[in-house]
């Protein structure tokens, strides 16, 4: 009979919440820990088990994820003083879903290896819609070995899961989503504008447009909730503003210069002065109708 790895789980946003649901609807013992102790409360009723800080999480848990906010956020959790890697057992497996850095990705694993301890970074796709029903895209890099001890787990969190290569490859494969998006997101946007300038039906332009070849994950999830003007958060615009700086700088290392990311970067950014940093990426209608007035 196989049993279950004992998880212990590090930060609970919009997609860290609903993905320990899965695990607890799945049968896995789950420990967490987040900063403020209310966000685990949906969690804890479902049968989560507290743990008051980060070592009590990793010194009691085979496999060790964090789902976090920023690249500075998992550098001081896992490679603190008293962090992440400091406390895991060897032999054990730590996995970071947080987009973050390539090159703090390869330098996480270096030092968990040196510690004996498996790492993947391991970012995912798909949004709130797909962290709640685990049809997330999990895109894995490290060692191979690390992956297929992983792949039972992961496969109760998405439905598209791969092994790129090094550690920092599946952040990497990560960015080429977001850069991807980011132009999307800009069309998207705009073509909805454009339909409402011109007085037509928004609403059957997005229904017959998304059904040609226009459609994407973009205008079938994202086009209604901006019809409705639903600005909450499958993703925050401010963690999207990362994920681009990431990208745009490790472009600059390749000696790329990416114009279109560039441009979706300066329209996201124009969201802090308005204060909508906090609202879903769908809320960049927002943003070009006050470019448009």
């Amino acid at each position: 009979m196989n049993i279950k790895p004992k998880i212990g789980w590090i930060g609970l946003g919009v997609m860290g919440s609903s993905m320990v649901q899965n695990l607890l609807n799945a049968g896995f013992e789950v420990e967490v820990f987040t900063r403020t102790r209310s966000k685990a409360d949906v969690v804890l009723n479902a049968g989560a088990q507290w743990c008051s800080s980060i070592s009590a999480v990793a010194e009691n848990a085979d496999f060790v994820c964090t789902m976090l906010g920023y690249p500075e956020d998992v550098e001081s959790v896992v490679l603190g003083k008293n962090g992440v890697l400091s406390n895991m057992n060897f032999g054990n497996l730590f996995i970071d879903f947080t987009t973050s850095c390539p090159l703090l990705a390869e330098k996480i694993e270096k030092v968990a290896t040196d510690k004996g301890i498996n790492a993947l970074d391991a970012p995912v796709s798909g949004g709130d819609i797909g962290a709640k029903s685990a049809k997330l895209a999990i895109m894995c890099g490290g060692e191979k070995g690390s992956y297929i001890k992983a792949v039972p787990f992961l496969e109760h969190l998405g439905d598209k899961i791969r092994h790129f290569g090094n550690a920092g490859f599946g952040q990497r494969v990560k960015m080429s989503n977001q850069i991807l998006i980011a132009s999307t997101m800009i069309g998207l946007v705009e073509s909805m504008l454009y339909a409402e300038r011109a007085g037509l039906n928004v609403e059957q332009v997005v229904d017959l447009v998304q059904k040609g070849a226009a459609g994407c994950w973009s205008i079938t999830q994202l086009g209604p909730r901006i019809i409705r003007e639903d600005w909450a958060p499958g993703f925050y615009i401010k963690h999207f503003v990362k994920d681009m700086k990431i990208a745009l700088g490790d472009a600059r290392r390749m000696g790329l210069k990416l114009e279109g990311l560039e441009l979706a970067y300066r329209f996201y950014s124009m969201a802090e002065s308005h204060d909508w940093e906090n609202n879903g990426t769908q809320a960049l209608m927002k943003i070009l109708r006050v470019i448009n007035t």
